[in-house]
C-alpha cells in the first residue's frame, strides 16, 4: 500500500532543512509573507510556552472551552502516531486531503529555499486556522519561545508560561534564567500571561521582562493558588475559590498543570462549568497514559503497562511523584533516550521507584541513545538494568520475571509514538 500523500511532502519537505539551525523567525516571517500573512488572522490566540506541562496545560485549557461549546483550533508537536495529530482544526484532526493541500501550497510558495521541517509545518498549520471558522487558536510553542516558529503572533489574547527547567541548552542556555528568558519571549507588549510554579531564577527573569513591556501577570503563589484536598482539586484566585474534581491526566504534577489552565480560563472570562469541563474531558496521550489493548498488553495480561514520554530532569521527578503515590506493585521501566537530553537526571529520581530497567533503542530517531549508554547511565543511578532488542523483547521478558508487575515504559515521545503506532492504547 503506498504511503499517504502528506508523508511522501513530509518526507520531501525535510529536504529543505538548512545545514546549520540557527534559530531565527527570518525563514518563516518570508514564508508567511509569500502566503499572505495567514498569522495575522487567526481566531484568538492562547500561546504557551515552557519546559514541562505544555501539552497537558493545553489539552485542559481546550477541554474547558469546548466544553462551554466553544470551536478551537490547537496546534502541537511532537506527534506520537500521526503527524496530523499536531493541527486539530475547530475541534477536530486535520484530514488527509486538507493537509496535503496545505503542505504543497506552502511548499511552492517557500520555492526552494532553506527552512526548518517546523517552520514551513507551522506555516501550513497557520494556512488552515486562517481559513477555517473558530473560537480560538491554542498554539503550543516548540522551542524555546522568543525565536520560536509560533512566536510570529503579533497580539495574542492571553500567554501562558507553564513550569520552566533545563532543557534543549544547547538551544537556550545552559542556565536556568538564559532559558526562562527564551521563554519569556512569547510576552507581548499589554497582553496578560498566565505563569505556572517557577523556580526564583526563572521567575525573576520573567517578572523582569513583564514589567518592561507592561503585561499584566497572573503569578502561581501571587494571584492564585491550587492544591489537593480530600480527593478534589482546589483553586483561588483574586475572584475566589472553585472546588473541583480531580484532573483526568492522572500525576501529582497536573495539579500544577490544571491550577494554569484554571487560571487561563479564568482570564479569558470562563465560569465554573467550564473550569469543571477542563478536569474532567482532558486527554493528553502518552503523559501516564494507562495502555488497555494492544500487542503488548496482551503479552503481559497481568501487568499494568503504562505509557509516558517525558524525557528531562523534571519528567523524571514527576513520574517518580506518580509512582510514590500508585498501590505498591514491582515497577519495572522499559526505557529508550535520545543522546542529547540528560539520561542520568532523568533516570535518579527514578531510583527509589523501580526494581528494574530495561534499556532500548528509539529506533524512530537517529538521535537515539544506544540502550548500552542508557543501561550504564541506569546503572549509575541505582537502578539494576539490562539491554532489550525493543520494546516488545523487554515487555515479554518483564511478564515471564514478573506477571503481576507494573512496567512503564519511557524516556521519549519517539518511544512512546512507537508505541502507540503498534497499536496498544
Amino acid at each position: 500500500m503506498s504511503a499517504p500523500a502528506s508523508d511522501v511532502i513530509l518526507e520531501r519537505l525535510t529536504s529543505l532543512h538548512p545545514r546549520v539551525i540557527d534559530l531565527t523567525l527570518g525563514r518563516i516571517e518570508r514564508l508567511l509573507a509569500a502566503l499572505g500573512h495567514p498569522e495575522a488572522a487567526l481566531p484568538g490566540v492562547v500561546h504557551i510556552a515552557g519546559t514541562n506541562g505544555k501539552g497537558s496545560t493545553l489539552a485542559m485549557l481546550r477541554a474547558g472551552l469546548e466544553g462551554a461549546g466553544a470551536l478551537c483550533h490547537a496546534y502541537t508537536s511532537p506527534h506520537l502516531a500521526r503527524f496530523h495529530e499536531r493541527i486539530r482544526l475547530a475541534g477536530a484532526l486535520i484530514d488527509e486531503g486538507a493537509l496535503a493541500a496545505l503542505l504543497e501550497e506552502a511548499e511552492a510558495a517557500n520555492a526552494g529555499a532553506p527552512i526548518t521541517f517546523f517552520e514551513i509545518t507551522t506555516a501550513a498549520a497557520f494556512l488552515a486556522f486562517a481559513r477555517v471558522p473558530a473560537d480560538w487558536t491554542l498554539l503550543e510553542v516548540g522551542l524555546g519561545g522568543r525565536l520560536d516558529a509560533t512566536n510570529v503572533v503579533a497580539r495574542p489574547a492571553l500567554c501562558v508560561i507553564t513550569p520552566v527547567s533545563l532543557d534543549h541548552q544547547h538551544y537556550l542556555g545552559e542556565t536556568l534564567p538564559e532559558i526562562a528568558a527564551e521563554k519569556a519571549g512569547i510576552l507581548k507588549r499589554g497582553v496578560p500571561c498566565v505563569v505556572g510554579p517557577q523556580d526564583e531564577a526563572a521567575l525573576a527573569v520573567i517578572e523582569a521582562r513583564a514589567a518592561r513591556l507592561g503585561v499584566p501577570l497572573q503569578v502561581h503563589g501571587q494571584h492564585w493558588q491550587v492544591w489537593q484536598e480530600r480527593g478534589r482539586l482546589v483553586f483561588q484566585d483574586e475572584r475566589g475559590l472553585l472546588d473541583l474534581p480531580l484532573p483526568a491526566l492522572p500525576g501529582p504534577h497536573q495539579i500544577a498543570n490544571a491550577g494554569a489552565a484554571l487560571a487561563a480560563l479564568r482570564a479569558l472570562g470562563a465560569g465554573e462549568a467550564v473550569c469543571e469541563a477542563a478536569m474532567v474531558r482532558a486527554e493528553w496521550p502518552a503523559r501516564m497514559q494507562r495502555l488497555r489493548a494492544g500487542p503488548l498488553v496482551a503479552a503481559a495480561p497481568g501487568a499494568e503497562i503504562w505509557l509516558d514520554g517525558g524525557h528531562n530532569p523534571a519528567a523524571g521527578e514527576a513520574l517518580a511523584a506518580v509512582l510514590a503515590e500508585m498501590p505498591p506493585r514491582p515497577t519495572h521501566l522499559v526505557c529508550g533516550m535520545l543522546n542529547t537530553k540528560d539520561v542520568g537526571g532523568f533516570l535518579r529520581p527514578l531510583a527509589g521507584h523501580a526494581v528494574h530497567l530495561h534499556a532500548v533503542d528509539v529506533t524512530d530517531s537517529e538521535a537515539t541513545l544506544p540502550a548500552a549508554e542508557t543501561a550504564a547511565a541506569a546503572r549509575a543511578a541505582g537502578i539494576a538494568a539490562s539491554e532489550a532488542g525493543g520494546v516488545a523483547e523487554a515487555v515479554a521478558a518483564i511478564a515471564r520475571a514478573a506477571p503481576r508487575a507494573r512496567v512503564l515504559i519511557c524516556g521519549s515521545l519517539y518511544l512512546a509514538g512507537a508505541v502507540l503506532r503498534d497499536g496498544s492504547g
